[in-house]
């Protein structure tokens, strides 16, 4: 796919603790990196020389859905109609793990259904992308004061 009509985005439980939000969505988007390398820009250097990593080439929006909607994202993520959507998703049973092994062990145990989704990250043709989020608002902050207290 052209890199031109990629997509991607984080949909987040925006009623999580900040910290959890946070760790959520980086989880979601280096996962989602790894899978697509090629968005990832060459690094460059500022006026001094100092070398800086290269970022994703475009936008990554972070929007917020309740867990009901990110229940019913997952859903449709599994389907056919969206099989193209790269997507990785991060939850209750992720985050109340120690290693990657006692996720998957823990995973393996666990019903879809009472599966708790803290966010899903997706990445895919634009179009698609925009029908399953365009809905969802961006992540907000509740209050200004909590970020900037000064």
């Amino acid at each position: 796919m052209d890199k031109n009509d990629l997509k991607c985005v984080i949909v987040v439980d925006g009623n999580l603790p900040r910290g959890i939000i946070a760790n959520t969505a980086a989880i979601l988007g280096i996962s989602l990196g790894k899978q697509f390398p090629e968005v990832v820009g060459k690094n460059v250097s500022d006026k001094s020389g100092c070398v800086h990593s290269g970022i994703i080439e475009f936008p990554v929006p972070v929007l917020s859905g309740s867990p009901e909607q990110l229940k019913e994202l997952r859903q449709k993520l599994c389907g056919k109609d969206f099989e193209d959507i790269a997507s990785v998703d991060f939850s209750d049973t992720a985050q109340s793990c120690k290693t990657y092994g006692e996720f998957a062990e823990k995973l393996s145990r666990t019903e879809e259904n009472s599966i708790r989704y803290f966010g899903i990250g997706l990445c895919g043709g634009a179009k698609k992308v925009n029908r399953l989020t365009g809905n969802l608002p961006l992540l907000k902050e509740k209050s200004v004061s909590s970020v900037f207290p000064y």
